[in-house]
């Protein structure tokens, strides 16, 4: 695995354009979002995305969220009701994950049997580097141990990533909390797991 430490306060192009590269292959990265560290691939390759799955150790029953560039991009992958429009542009950029109707163009792989996705757009650099400069979504799952424990440590990601993931980006340890994970596919919003971000607005 490529390894490449980012700058705090001023990210290494260089490095984050290799992670470009290796998602444009079909590649498997492991990157920092605004909460925990992500497994990630281009949402359109097939491959890549069974790959995934595969060093998860996690069935293709289970689905995977993804990350858009910022909110002006959200529409294309998914159908977004004005109301729920108003609300994402009040939480996002942030540590969000927002379930919504698929649009057509999202792989069937990322939809639930209520056909919605789950799409992230992290409050993070590094992030909207990485998918403007690949032109796609890119999946997001956080990285876990075989036993589902949380890794926020990158000494400890890499140990254990190191033969099964192509590059990592690290940017030292990360918040361990995950997003949460708010539905806007019904007619009210519906919380379906309390992580990172203010909810307050929703109770």
């Amino acid at each position: 695995m490529e390894y490449y430490e980012l700058h705090p306060d001023n990210p290494q192009e260089r490095y984050i354009n290799k992670a470009i590269e290796v998602l444009k292959d079909g590649g498997v990265i492991i990157y920092p979002t605004d909460t925990v560290y992500a497994l990630g691939c281009d949402i359109f390759n097939a491959k890549a995305v069974k790959r995934v799955y595969e060093i998860k150790n996690e069935s293709e029953t289970k689905l995977f969220s993804f990350i858009a560039p910022n909110l002006k991009d959200i529409s294309k992958y998914a159908k977004v009701s004005d109301y729920a429009y108003k609300m994402i542009k009040r939480l996002a950029p942030g540590p969000y994950t927002f379930v919504l109707p698929a649009a057509k163009d999202v792989p069937k792989k990322l939809w639930t049997k209520r056909k919605t996705v789950g799409i992230r757009i992290p409050d993070n650099r590094i992030t909207e580097m990485l998918t403007k400069g690949l032109g796609n979504p890119i999946i997001s799952t956080s990285t876990t141990t075989r036993l589902g424990l949380q890794l926020s440590n990158p000494e400890e990601i890499r140990h254990i990533f190191d033969y099964s993931v192509d590059l990592m980006l690290a940017f030292g340890e990360q918040n361990n909390k995950p997003s949460s994970i708010i539905d806007f596919s019904g007619d009210t919003p519906e919380i379906i797991r309390e992580g990172s971000g203010d909810l307050s607005m929703f109770y």
